[in-house]
Order: structure tokens, then C-alpha cells, then sequence
């Protein structure tokens, strides 16, 4: 609430006058903090996620990786593609580190439309992959890209833009509220037709977040809240598949072979763990009993291998990266650096968001849902993604100490 106050307070003030930027910029004036180009909290966060997710997938992988026919029955064959996609990912975010926000500002409404053009092209016949029942990926070759995890990064690019031009009108339904509405239906509609209802959440929770950060009438977006509540329990009670797992959520065990087995699975899990867990590579849920043991139930492994104090270092780790997220779009705002403070508050949002579902999911306080946990699950195109937030993430944290120094951004 204290972001969507000051956001159009500040827009007439000029940096000198700003007392909010003269503190941002005090703070740095300590000479251990002039040493550091980057905040080295959210730096060793993220790493430490990344590496323990890479440790873990080939953990809750091998059993799989050595059943399967098409891996060549390779026990690391999932660990050698999850190294290949982090070192794509570390690549991709190396060059993106070094484009100014100004830059993706401008690229923001094009990528976005390029998001949906390619959210068209996995709905059409012949052209998605279908896995599962599920059409969401495209075929590259050896490769699948999954549309929707760019577009979540799409979504929070596009949604500070649009709140930031819209900074004057942010108290009127029809000029701030309607537009992002439709753009979010449209998205929401190609999603659905994938089916892809966890991504549709999440991209949801980042483009009506970032609105609400950016100042939107309290009434609208309360207004907006039960719509959207009303509207996720119809789509749930409206498909048989989706009705099916909120049953099976409620009383898992009362159909243990059936709609219940996955999550039944995971809190056995979760069971075997208890306080320091099995051992790492001890797991016997991975050994074909759990259901996508190395993606969307990677955490039920950590729980199992590691025990609640393993699962307590990732959710420490998940709220200091989230908290860093929020700590530099607060200090990019105060510098007037709104669209930027935007981003960084919408990745933010993004992972935090995301992680909580899934982790939600692993210990039964969720209903089922297909998402990955970021920056641990295996999975090229969210892991790319998420090493690409995280770029831009730095890339804000570095402008924002460039500025506080007297220089540029």
C-alpha cells in the first residue's frame, strides 16, 4: 500500500527534491557499500537454488533417466541436460544483463505480442508438441520451448509499461483496469486452450500485482479480486479433470491408486523425510512410485533426501530472493526509476508466487497443478527463463547503485 501511494506522488518531483532518492542515494554512501557493484544477498540466493536444483535433479532423476528407453537408459541423462539449459541460461543472461532498462521498455509491447504470437502457434494442430494430453510445447530440433514461461517474464515487462504510462489514469476503471483486463483474458483464453491453468495463475498474480503496486483504485481491484476468485472456481468446477483434483486434494488417500496417487505419493514423502531426511540419494518415491519426481515434485525429494531442514534452507533461500526482488524495485522507485522498480517488483511476484504454488502442491495444501518449482525444477525453458529475470533483476540493482553513486544508468 505504501508503493501505491507514493508512486504518482513522486512523478512531479525532480531527484534533488525527492527525499525518498536522497536516502537511496545516503545509503550507499558507506564505503563497504561503494565496493559492491551488486547486492550479493539476492547473488548467493539465486546461485544456491540453482546449484541445489541441479544436485537434486540428477538425485530424483536417475531411477527414471536408467528406466526409460529414449534416454539411451543413461543415468545422467537429465543432469546433463539441466547443465546444458543453465549454461544457456547463464548466457542468455549475461547478454541481457548488459541492455539498459530504457532498452527493455521499448522491447516490452513487442515482446509481448510476440508472446502471444507464439501462445497461437502451440494451440494450433500440427504445430504443438502434445505431451500428457497437454499441447505446450514447440519442437526445436532435440529441444521443446514452452511459450508460457517466457511469457511470464513477457507479462511483467509489459505490465510495468502499461502501468507506468498510465500512471495519470491509475484511479479510473475504464483507462487503467479495462485494457490490462482484456490484454490478461486474451493471454488467459490461449493458456486455457492448452491446457495451461497454473501458468494462467501465475501470469494473473504478476500483471494484476503490478497494477495494484503502481497505485490502481482500492475498489477496482477488490472488485477485481472476487471476479477472479469467482472466475478460477467456475473454469475449476466447469472441467472434469480439474474438479477431480480438488477432490483428490481434499482426501488423497481415499483414492490412493486413483486421483489421489500423485499427492499421496508426495506426502509419503514428505513422511519419510521427517526431521534431517533418508540421505541424499536415498529416496524411494523417485524409484518410479512419484509421478515427475526431478519437475514438479522435485520438493517432495528434497523432503524425503534432506528432511524438513532441507526444506526449510529452500524456502529461506526462495523468501531472501523474493525479499531482494521487492528491496530493489522499492529503491528503483525511490530513485524515479518507476518501470524499472516495476519489473523487479513483478519478478518478484513471479517467483514468489510460483514457488509458493508449488510447494503448496508438494505438501498437500494445494490443490494439484502443473508448475515448476523456479530455478530448481528440470526444465529448459523455465530455467532460462528464470536465469533471464534474474539478469534483469541485477541489471535494476546495478543501475539503481550507478545512480546513488553520480553516475548513469
Amino acid at each position: 500500500m505504501k508503493l501505491s501511494l507514493s508512486l504518482p506522488s513522486l512523478l512531479p518531483r525532480r531527484k534533488a527534491d525527492n527525499p525518498a532518492a536522497r536516502r537511496a542515494v545516503h545509503r550507499l554512501s558507506a564505503p563497504e557499500v561503494q565496493q559492491r557493484e551488486l547486492d550479493p544477498m539476492l547473488i548467493w540466493s539465486a546461485v544456491s537454488l540453482l546449484m541445489i536444483g541441479l544436485v537434486m535433479v540428477y538425485s530424483s532423476s536417475i531411477a527414471t533417466a536408467e528406466g526409460l528407453k529414449y534416454t539411451g537408459h543413461q543415468s545422467t541423462y537429465y543432469l546433463v541436460r539441466h547443465a546444458v539449459f543453465l549454461m544457456i541460461g547463464a548466457i542468455v543472461g549475461a547478454v541481457a544483463f548488459q541492455l539498459p532498462m530504457r532498452a527493455w521498455q521499448q522491447m516490452s509491447p513487442h515482446l509481448f505480442v510476440g508472446g502471444v504470437v507464439l501462445l497461437i502457434l502451440v494451440v494450433l494442430p500440427g504445430v504443438g508438441r502434445e505431451v500428457n494430453g497437454a499441447s505446450r510445447w514447440l519442437p526445436l530440433g532435440p529441444l521443446n520451448f514452452q511459450p508460457s514461461e517466457a511469457m511470464k517474464l513477457f507479462a511483467a515487462l509489459y505490465a510495468a509499461d502499461y502501468t507506468v504510462r498510465k500512471l495519470p489514469h491509475m484511479q479510473s476503471f475504464k483507462r487503467a483496469f479495462l485494457p490490462m483486463a482484456g490484454v490478461v483474458l486474451l493471454v488467459g483464453f490461449l493458456l486455457l486452450k492448452e491446457p495451461d491453468f497454473g501458468a494462467f495463475v501465475v501470469i494473473t498474480a504478476i500483471a494484476f500485482g503490478i497494477l495494484f503496486l503502481g497505485g490502481i483504485n482500492v475498489r477496482v481491484f477488490a472488485l477485481l479480486a472476487v471476479v477472479a476468485v469467482i472466475g478460477f472456481m467456475l473454469l475449476i468446477w466447469l472441467s472434469p479433470y480439474r474438479r477431480d483434483r480438488i477432490f483428490g486434494f481434499m482426501d488423497p488417500f481415499q483414492d490412493a491408486f486413483g486421483k489421489g496417487y500423485q499427492l499421496s505419493h508426495a506426502l509419503i514423502a514428505f513422511g519419510r523425510g521427517e526431521w534431517f531426511g533418508v540421505g541424499l540419494g536415498a529416496s524411494v518415491e523417485k524409484l518410479f512410485y512419484l509421478p515427475e519426481a526431478h519437475t514438479d515434485f522435485i520438493l517432495a525429494i528434497i523432503a524425503e533426501e534432506l528432511g524438513l531442514a532441507g526444506v526449510m534452507v529452500v524456502i529461506v533461500l526462495f523468501a531472501m530472493l523474493v525479499h531482494r526482488a521487492f528491496a530493489i524495485g522499492r529503491q528503483a522507485i525511490d530513485l524515479e526509476r518507476f518501470f524499472a522498480g516495476l519489473v523487479a517488483q513483478g519478478i518478484g511476484l513471479w517467483i514468489g508466487v510460483q514457488s509458493f504454488i508449488n510447494m503448496g502442491v508438494n505438501m498437500g495444501l494445494l490443490p494439484t497443478k502443473g508448475l515448476t518449482l523456479p530455478l530448481m525444477s528440470f526444465g529448459g525453458s523455465g530455467i532460462v527463463a528464470n536465469c533471464l529475470a534474474l539478469a534483469i533483476l541485477l541489471r535494476i540493482d546495478w543501475e539503481n547503485r550507478q545512480i546513488m553513486r553520480g553516475g548513469g544508468a
